[in-house]
């Protein structure tokens, strides 16, 4: 159960102190923790919003929140509420992610390209003691999904995308062909800025999607589509052989439930997925049981953009690096 934390303001240095000291724990600069910390803590275990605050504006959806953790560990995520459905243009949980699964099919962990980014379900009676006026994602008992994500330490959304640094740094344009192939696979369709970050550590350039619901067979934003196309002319032949490997079956496994959830004693409780409750529909709900995932139709756009993709490898058309 998520307990109420001390309020919705604290000020940055109290915010800093408190967390600074688990940097010793660190995966990199970008991760204060490790993936598999990241996702066991927000997936399963119990904790308490510590500060919670409008992202962009007020009355934004998106909120900044910090976590806090039984054992007095703190984590700052992006935090989204889903309205009813949970599968609407720009607000679409299974979309984000099965963005961060699909990198799980040829990126190993320290390559990452998008941070850890899983749902969570609590009983809308007590959702509303932070936002009063939120309607529920689920009836029958009233429940409120919640999208969070890992956020990103030491990033910028300035100058992603530098052409002369991708001929230049190899490192750098490893990270980024990485993300590149990624928004490429999920069909990325919103190219407002923000939603690619780069590391400010410059021994280390890694490059983030940070904002993939539009994507897949989403609607296009308004924002244009840049991300939907390769624009590097070398790929990482490590990443290509990884993508080789990629077999129909494994992205029904990675991709069709990303996310399951069972009612048990008023809550719900994430479990281990099952297969699709119906391969036609993003959101399923059957008695007691909730999934989220990509619909079979989805898993196939897949499929045929990595197809096509190794086919232009094959024909010449990228040097691989």
């Amino acid at each position: 159960m998520l307990r109420k934390g001390f309020g919705r303001s604290l000020p940055l240095w109290a915010v800093l102190f408190l967390i600074l000291p688990i940097l010793t724990h660190a995966q990199d600069a970008n991760f204060l923790h490790s993936v598999e910390e990241i996702e066991r803590r927000i997936l399963h275990e119990e904790f308490e919003l510590f500060r919670f605050s409008d992202l962009r504006y007020e009355g934004d959806i998106s909120k900044r929140a910090i976590i806090k953790f039984p054992d007095i560990k703190y984590m700052q995520v992006k935090w989204r509420r889903a309205r009813e459905g949970a599968d609407e243009f720009n607000n679409n949980p299974r979309y984000e992610i099965a963005a961060y699964e699909t990198q799980k099919l040829f990126l190993d962990e320290n390559e990452f390209v998008v941070p850890p980014t899983m749902c969570r379900i609590f009983p809308r009676a007590w959702y509303l003691g932070m936002e009063p006026r939120a309607g529920p994602t689920f009836r029958k008992p009233d429940m409120v999904l919640v999208l969070l994500q890992y956020w990103l330490e030491e990033v910028s959304v300035d100058d992603v995308f530098d052409k002369k640094r991708l001929k230049n740094d190899p490192l750098y344009a490893r990270h980024f062909a990485n993300v590149n192939i990624l928004t490429y696979l999920i069909n990325h369709s919103d190219s407002n800025k923000g939603n690619l970050l780069i590391s400010k550590v410059k021994s280390s350039p890694r490059v983030f999607a940070v904002d993939n619901g539009v994507a897949f067979r989403s609607q296009l934003s308004d924002r244009g589509t840049e991300w939907r196309k390769i624009h590097v002319k070398k790929l990482p032949e490590k990443t290509v052989q990884r993508l080789r490997e990629i077999t129909p079956d494994a992205l029904n496994r990675a991709l069709s439930v990303v996310a399951q959830f069972e009612i048990e004693n008023g809550q719900m409780k994430p479990v281990p997925a099952t297969e699709s409750l119906d391969v036609k529909k993003g959101v399923r709900r059957r008695g007691n049981t909730i999934q989220l995932g990509l619909t079979a139709g989805e898993i196939r756009d897949i499929e045929g953009r990595l197809k096509d993709l190794l086919k232009k490898v094959d024909e010449g058309k990228y040097t691989l690096f």
